[in-house]
């Protein structure tokens, strides 16, 4: 259970790199903003307060694994990274330019803290599966946490992974799905259904949790009882709003990716300070 000023420091956390993603995406030209702020307090959660990483040893072989199998929320990831050390923030200001470390999807050898390079939908979570099992295999005890996109489950390939992942009961890693409802053609019940999602999940022999995708003290609680369970994987689907935080953004197929003007960057950060 979170304290009182864990929850505040999350929260101040995540409204301060909300204001730094508009910045990179101000600066870039364009970003694909919307996911990257439906993610942004399951990022929050895990790289300040549950995953065990040091920003100065990136290839440190017990560190945790991350992988942002929806590779197009990159941005978002990117501004975590720089912000907890792995490199100065300042090179953000070159975001997807010509010559830039950074592409939209980051690239796990030019960007240092990611772990794999993902961007190809459905790619990231099969990796992320690889990464726990061999761990197991090998006797690491380091574990592996995966994003992915609820759009990004209409990928065959996803749901390959959950079955291996149901399988061989890789109970050392925690999946989460994004689940904003959109993607870049519409609603994702709209084109092509996903519900009863939990079900589906559960079918394959997993353990599904659902959540409030923007509720600290949900995620604090859904990523314990992830790492408690030892019989089966865990799913944590993460009820989001695409776009979260600024308030034209949000429930806006619109905003799968866009740019910012100065009159629209001004009004986000607006929003966002507002809370």
């Amino acid at each position: 259970m979170l304290k009182a000023s864990e929850r505040k420091k999350l929260q101040e956390k995540a409204r301060e790199l909300r204001e730094k993603i508009i910045e990179v995406t101000f600066t870039c030209g364009g970003s694909h903003v919307g996911g990257a702020f439906s993610q942004h307090d399951i990022l929050i959660a895990l790289y300040y307060k549950h995953m065990n990483i040091d920003p100065k040893k990136p290839q440190w072989p017990e560190r945790d694994r991350f992988v942002l199998s929806k590779g197009h929320g990159g941005v978002g990831h990117a501004v975590v990274l720089g912000d907890k050390g792995y490199y100065d923030m300042a090179l953000l200001d070159d975001f997807n330019k010509t010559g830039s470390p950074f592409g939209m999807h980051l690239d796990r050898l030019k960007v240092p803290g990611v772990d794999t390079s993902t961007g190809s939908l459905g790619h990231g979570f099969p990796l992320a599966v690889g990464i726990a099992l061999g761990a197991r295999l090998q006797g690491h005890t380091f574990q592996t946490y995966c994003v992915i996109g609820d759009g990004e489950c209409h990928e065959g390939s996803i749901w390959e992974a959950a079955m291996a992942g149901g399988h061989y009961g890789i109970t050392n890693m925690t999946l989460f799905v994004d689940r904003n409802r959109f993607c870049l053609d519409g609603p994702t019940e709209d084109v092509l259904k996903l519900e009863p999602l939990d079900a589906k999940f559960e079918s394959f022999g997993w353990r599904a949790i659902t959540i409030d995708g923007h509720d600290f003290d949900q995620i604090d609680e859904a990523i314990e009882a992830s790492h408690a369970e030892k019989e089966r994987p865990v799913v944590i689907i993460a009820n989001t709003v695409k776009g979260k935080g600024v308030d034209f953004m949000e429930s806006k197929t619109a905003w799968h990716y866009g740019g910012l003007d100065d009159q629209t960057k001004a009004k986000a950060l607006k929003s966002i300070r507002k809370g």
